[in-house]
């Protein structure tokens, strides 16, 4: 696994190499890693050669306990480095002997045409200062370890990637691959990198400033004792129907203004703001599977109008329905 390229007659490969240590996150190392494999095999040459590198190479053990083979750092020529990404770490089990590591890698930070960190690589690569001043994405649970380490830094809690010119960030270990993927993309094309994400058997290519937890993930988290889980599914269930704060206490047996107070304690949103939000996300599925027009998914999903739709949809994803639709539809399987 030191080093992976794919064999075909091409022009040369990119050469993209990982850096890993003791404790590094597997799916770090092996997402990406995978992704430009899968690359290669589609277009049918060496686009990428991969390269799994340690401070001084040979077998590394990661967060799970798998161990990885690795190339020593000073086997590669920093001036052949296209693409230098750094893996991450649990914060609450520090990496072991990266001081030393670190010191050797500064005399590769400048060279690489892109550089970047998965999930809380970030937290090593910012040690650099390369990260000063700029959008940041890393894991959610080290945003605010990473903001008060290098307050310069403009860190995103909910971005899946974020790419500040040369400088790539990702988050949690999955975006590592949504990250690679549009790597992929940018070099070799957005239909190879469907193409790739389809191979992984991934349910879509997610966009750099989605976020990192789905409108149900984030409902969860907000209610952590679960109060209003049924509530939610009721909710799911009947997005056409009246959702008003009458409506919704009587399907929560309370009170309307006993609900309203409760609600917005327990959920962090106003129940107008979350009927929203479920509304929403029952447009991107269907955005994602249906062929109704926009029309008729904004009836379907209780909007009623599709300029409101339109609104609360850009508010939550960043982007037009349209736009979602024809990045991420059912036309491009």
């Amino acid at each position: 696994m030191a080093s992976k390229a794919c064999h075909s007659p091409a022009p040369t490969p990119l050469k993209v190499v990982i850096v890993a240590y003791d404790r590094a996150k597997l799916l770090d190392i092996c997402g990406p890693l995978q992704a430009f494999s899968d690359a290669c095999l589609n277009v049918g040459y060496a686009a990428y050669e991969v390269s799994v590198v340690s401070e001084s190479g040979g077998l590394i053990t990661t967060d799970t306990g798998v161990k990885v083979d690795t190339t020593a750092l000073d086997q590669i020529t920093p001036q052949t480095v296209d693409t230098l990404l750094l893996a991450g770490f649990d914060p609450s089990m520090p990496p072991i002997s990266t001081a030393s590591l670190e010191s050797r890698l500064a005399v590769y930070l400048d060279q690489p045409r892109r550089l970047g960190s998965i999930c809380t690589g970030a937290l090593i690569l910012a040690k650099f200062g390369v990260l000063d001043g700029l959008e940041v994405a890393t894991h959610w649970s080290a945003c605010d370890l990473l903001k008060q380490e290098h307050p310069t830094i403009r860190v995103k809690p909910d971005a899946l990637f974020v790419n500040s010119g040369r400088i790539w960030t990702s988050a949690g270990v999955s975006a590592g691959i949504d990250m690679a993927l549009a790597m992929i993309e940018s070099d070799l094309g957005h239909l190879t990198a469907l193409n790739v994400a389809r191979s992984m058997v991934l349910f879509l290519k997610r966009p750099g400033g989605q976020s990192q937890f789905s409108v149900e993930l984030r409902q969860q988290i907000q209610d952590a004792r679960g109060r209003f889980e049924d509530l939610h599914d009721w909710i799911r269930n009947n997005l056409t129907s009246d959702l008003s704060v009458p409506a919704l206490a009587e399907a929560a047996r309370m009170s309307p203004r006993n609900f309203s107070r409760v609600y917005l304690r327990e959920t962090g949103d106003s129940p107008a703001r979350a009927v929203e939000k479920l509304r929403t996300e029952a447009v991107r599925r269907l955005l994602e599977s249906a062929p109704d027009s926009i029309q008729v998914i904004a009836r379907r999903t209780g909007f009623g109008d599709d300029e409101r739709m339109r609104r609360a949809f850009v508010k939550t994803y960043g982007v037009s329905p349209q736009y979602y639709r024809r990045r991420f539809g059912r036309q491009h399987d």
